[in-house]
């Protein structure tokens, strides 16, 4: 089967209201779009509003009639997910698609968010679970899916419970990879608390696989001044069809996950290594199976957030 030759379909969702962050370009932009294109009112939190702009033009110059707006957001910044979830709450019309797709990855430093946390855990994980605790209203009044974008790097390495925010020793990729376990395990928390509470609320996992987005291309807001060796060569190969997917086929696991009725599921793409291929459901990494260590991290993260929150941004 060709990667051209795959596509998933996409149920019905007018009428439903779906947040996706990260929707500025990438993955997000395309989960953005398909979820438009299936007649989602699309609300995309973005960090650069011109970016940002341009990535409205672009859903509606590709769906006609797209309802796409913008809001204001920062996941380094725990205010910034307060403001964004004030707004929401104010407009007071239920979320039923929530997919947490932003995040940064391998900055060639140790960098610090706004509240003083790891740039990676901070803003893939905590920042992400800020938000859905600021929306659990909205969510369980839509009775919403949502979605955790999580990575293949979610199988390697582990939480660094000594050092979650990397003072001692940095290493960016197992940092990276600490960010992407504790989302999945908080999404799967998620799902049990909702069973367990009658929230209403499905919560499924998802990862791309391997595709030439932005992560590691040259981003200089994390000092990372020219694109990686690593995202050469997956432009390479993904340009040539081996191994890897598009841009295209890597948002196809999330949006899968995000329009399923079932909860607690991973999805990502079932090809040579998972890196590529049509979206299905995954064995579910030996790192996210615990619900012991899933509780740890929901516990943590409320503390971690609550303390940022005090701190006001002042750093820790």
């Amino acid at each position: 089967m060709s990667r051209k030759s795959f596509d998933i379909e996409v149920p019905d969702l007018s009428g439903r209201r779906a947040v996706v962050t990260g929707a500025s370009d990438g993955v997000g932009l395309g989960i953005a779009r398909r979820l438009a294109a299936a007649g989602a009112e699309v609300v995309m939190p973005v960090r650069n509003q011109r970016k940002g702009e341009a990535a409205v033009a672009e859903i509606r110059r590709r769906v006609p009639g797209a309802d796409v707006s913008l809001r204001s957001l920062d996941l380094s910044s725990l205010r910034s997910v307060a403001d964004l979830g004030e707004t929401l709450l104010a407009e007071d019309r239920p979320v039923h698609v929530l997919v947490n797709n932003a995040g940064v990855m391998t900055p060639p430093d140790r960098q610090a968010t706004a509240d003083g946390f790891e740039l990676q855990f901070g803003t893939n994980h905590l920042g992400h679970f800020a938000l859905v605790r600021h929306l659990l209203p909205l969510l369980k009044a839509g009775r919403a899916r949502v979605t955790s974008q999580i990575s293949i790097a979610a199988n390697q390495n582990a939480i660094n419970w000594a050092d979650l925010n990397w003072e001692r020793s940095y290493n960016g990729g197992k940092a990276y990879s600490q960010s992407k376990i504790a989302l999945g395990l908080f999404g799967l928390e998620l799902a049990r608390r909702s069973e367990a509470g009658g929230w209403g609320i499905t919560s499924n996992l998802a990862h791309p696989g391997i595709a030439p987005t932005n992560l590691l291309a040259a981003r200089p807001e994390i000092a990372r001044s020219e694109d990686t060796l690593g995202v050469r060569l997956i432009r390479a190969l993904s340009a040539r069809g081996i191994v890897v997917g598009t841009v295209e086929t890597a948002q196809l696991p999330a949006v899968l996950a995000a329009t399923t009725p079932d909860t607690g599921v991973f999805y990502g793409p079932s090809g040579f290594g998972h890196l590529g291929g049509p979206p299905a459901v995954q064995e579910l990494y030996g790192r996210l199976r615990s619900a012991e260590e899933a509780e740890r991290v929901w516990r943590v993260s409320e503390e971690l957030v609550a303390s940022g929150l005090r701190a006001g941004g002042t750093g820790r």
